[in-house]
């Protein structure tokens, strides 16, 4: 029996990973504990298997305690607001004491409430199987076990840990679509063009900004519709080019390798010229820079994260959201940071990857309907930018 029960739990476990687009993320070392979660929208976001023959109830208390507090690390880590777990036992026999009541109702800590785990129990009896399928999406037949031997055991075993080895590796090829070629043609420019300003007269020179296409509101409503990207590769002090330079090489790389070099230079000069637009509306200021842009490599990203939430958070969501919240509230501190300009190419960076779309995705309606609204806020802006007045 204990040969069918092994055969059992790494069935269930092959189920998941197969059928139910579940994701192995921890492996024990006797390989008896599985964790898995989940990489769509669904009930359960996270499944723990353990295959363990449990004596008592109070072993039971202890290890539903603490998988609803690993469960709770885990929410943390993946922002979620609240997280079910499913934890399901498979023992040779139920605890010798009562132990009904500690699985009538999901449990979760009282300094935790927004983590739950619902534990099922499967003896050799089986009889909870359809207790277990009722929590799945996919239907989930009762695997032969009938003359089942240890070499059926292995194979289901290795085909599951294949599977996983397999999603990672697919995983793996979504940030190595494109190399960063058009990052490095960027950081070039603007630093071909800071020592371009520096020969000219001083990249702090107001006048020499202007004279090399700095956003100055004035000359756009005169027709000088060019400022709108030239501004993204000019830089006002050493400093400000060392920043923005050192934001684009990480995290322009970044959104270059998921996205691939076409998309990026369309998320990239989209994002630019949103960052400038909304500048144009709602800052008079003098204003240059790449940051419209490098906010658009934020707003690309976000873009990602909506796309493949499981993915986003478990790789970069957590430090890039504080890395954005850090620099949002950077600009709103600091009177001299053009935060319009952050703000759009944030907005525009998150539209133009709507519009791209992630590689090797099939052509969807909604790419329409982020290119109908990206028009719509150009418009926006330059509507409202071209109603002030800066000669009175």
């Amino acid at each position: 029996m204990i040969v069918q029960l092994d055969y059992v739990f790494w069935s269930l476990a092959f189920h998941l990973v197969n059928k139910e687009d579940y994701r192995l993320i921890k492996l024990s070392e006797n390989q008896r504990e599985l964790w898995f979660e989940r990489n769509r929208k669904g009930p359960f976001p996270l499944i723990r298997l353990q295959r363990f023959d449990i004596d008592w109830s109070n072993w039971l208390k202890r290890d539903i305690e603490q998988t609803a507090y690993r469960g709770e690390q885990i929410r943390k880590e993946r922002f979620k607001r609240e997280l079910d777990i499913l934890n399901i036992y498979i023992s040779m026999y139920p605890p010798v004491d009562d132990y009904e009541f500690r699985l009538e109702k999901p449990y979760s800590e009282q300094s935790a409430p927004r983590t739950k785990v619902t534990s099922i129990i499967l003896d050799h009896t089986f009889a909870n199987w359809n207790q277990i399928a009722a929590h799945l999406q996919q239907p989930l037949p009762f695997p032969p076990i009938n003359q089942v031997s240890s070499a059926d055991v292995m194979w289901k075993q290795q085909a599951t840990i294949l599977t996983s080895i397999k999603q990672e590796k697919e995983e793996k090829a979504l940030f190595t679509v494109g190399k960063p070629l058009f990052t490095y043609f960027f950081l070039v420019i603007q630093i071909m063009m800071f020592m371009v300003l520096e020969w000219a007269g001083g990249s702090q020179n107001p006048l020499t900004l202007i004279q090399y296409g700095a956003k100055f509101n004035p000359l756009i409503q005169e027709g000088e519709w060019w400022r709108l990207i030239t501004p993204m590769f000019l830089h006002i002090g050493l400093l400000h080019l060392l920043m923005n330079s050192l934001a684009l090489y990480y995290f322009g790389s970044i959104v270059e390798r998921i996205f691939g070099n076409s998309r990026f230079l369309m998320i990239y000069i989209i994002s630019g010229i949103f960052g400038t637009v909304a500048s144009f509306a709602l800052s008079p200021s003098l204003s240059a820079g790449a940051s419209g842009a490098i906010f658009g490599c934020f707003g690309a990203l976000l873009y990602f994260g909506v796309r493949r939430p499981s993915l986003f958070f478990r790789t970069m969501g957590a430090n890039l959201l504080t890395l954005l919240g850090i620099n949002l509230l950077i600009g709103f501190i600091i009177p001299a940071v053009d935060n319009a300009g952050h703000i759009g190419g944030l907005i525009g960076g998150f539209l133009a990857a709507g519009i791209v779309h992630l590689p090797k995705e099939r052509f969807q309606w909604v790419q329409l309907l982020f290119f109908v609204i990206s028009i719509a806020l150009i418009i926006i802006g330059m509507w409202y930018g071209l109603q002030i007045d800066y000669l009175a």
